[in-house]
């Protein structure tokens, strides 16, 4: 069987004490599409955008992974003092990358910083800070020796959404790793999850082969069948789209 092409965003990592920037890419999300059976790739992050449309073209899907914040620029906000770790070029090429696969109904599936970007990209903001600005939040991010798989709390879909049917239940446990969240979601997605402080922890577009995009980090769970069927709903949009292009 074929397997579909699918584009995970690089970011950039600076070694400071050599001047040297490196495209890096947090090795789980790679084992988890090779799981679903996709062909993982990396696509840069400072390439430009001639050489991004033309890697962006040969793929059949499109992952978003986790990581910085997106500069509240992108959405007209102010930075907040906690916010950090930007990478302006990470910024660009995800951005352009949602917007091209919304337009094209490419297969994309945002993870934490994923949905984030997909939300700015297509028009909506973000809270910078849940622990600062979100009333008697639940602990969303790891203490110092805790593994990325440690379940914090549960999330609660939307029965009659794409996602609930895929995990196969409207309520599921989940780790989490983030201190920004969507505020605004962009007017094109539906919100179809939420943690039980009230922030939002799913969205996704019915009307797409598949455009859905997550909080926490369901990478790092694909021993939990649940989650592996995530990846592989999102490997079959993109290899169904692979085969209509080759008819």
């Amino acid at each position: 069987m074929l397997r579909p092409l699918i584009g995970i965003t690089a970011y950039t990592r600076n070694y400071i004490e050599k001047g040297w920037d490196f495209d890096v890419s947090y090795a789980q999300n790679a084992v988890a599409v090779e799981a679903a059976g996709g062909l993982p790739v990396l696509i840069p992050a400072k390439v430009s955008m001639e050489t991004l449309r033309a890697i962006y073209q040969r793929l059949d899907g499109v992952l978003l992974p986790g990581g910085g914040d997106v500069d509240p620029v992108e959405y007209q906000a102010e930075r907040h003092p906690t916010t950090g770790n930007i990478d302006h070029d990470r910024d660009r090429t995800e951005i352009a990358l949602t917007r091209w696969a919304w337009e094209d109904s490419l297969p994309a599936f945002g993870i934490c910083r994923g949905i984030q970007v997909m939300n700015v990209a297509l028009g909506g903001s973000l809270i910078q800070d849940v622990p600062s600005l979100v009333a008697q939040p639940l602990r969303h991010d790891l203490d110092p020796g805790e593994t990325r798989s440690r379940i914090l709390h549960d999330v609660t879909l939307a029965e009659d959404s794409r996602l609930a049917q895929i995990i196969g239940q409207a309520q599921v446990p989940v780790n989490s790793i983030h201190h920004q969240a969507i505020q605004t979601p962009a007017p094109v997605l539906r919100v179809v999850g939420y943690a039980p402080d009230g922030v939002i922890e799913a969205v996704e577009v019915a009307e797409k082969p598949f455009f859905a995009a997550v909080q926490w980090h369901p990478e790092d769970m694909i021993d939990d069948e649940r989650m592996l069927r995530v990846f592989r709903a999102f490997v079959e949009a993109a290899r169904e789209r692979m085969t209509t292009a080759r008819a």
